[in-house]
């Protein structure tokens, strides 16, 4: 029997107030154009331009990583992960 890899996504919601306005301060801080950025974060200009200004209500944690690694820095988004044990002997849980 073949193993088949499944993926188990979990959601989570949390608000983090100003988040928009610090993103805009790091990208006007750094040397790199917007369209640059948005390329790197792997999203549009007119995405970014709606996180910035805080016109979305929800950003995938995909795409804030992608914010981070184009402006290289961490900008303290944290959430927790949650561990399941899948197994298919329920006594081994």
């Amino acid at each position: 029997m073949e193993l088949v890899l499944m993926r188990v996504t979990f959601t989570f919601n949390r608000e983090f107030p100003g988040l928009g306005q610090k993103i805009k301060e790091l990208r006007e801080a750094s040397s790199k154009s917007l369209t640059l950025l948005a390329a790197e974060a792997g999203i549009s200009v007119t995405h970014w331009n709606r996180i910035e200004n805080e016109r979305v209500q929800y950003v995938p944690i995909e795409t804030l990583r992608g914010i981070e690694k184009a402006l290289g820095t961490n900008l303290g988004v944290k959430y927790e992960d949650e561990e399941q044990k899948i197994s298919d002997n329920p006594s081994d849980s």
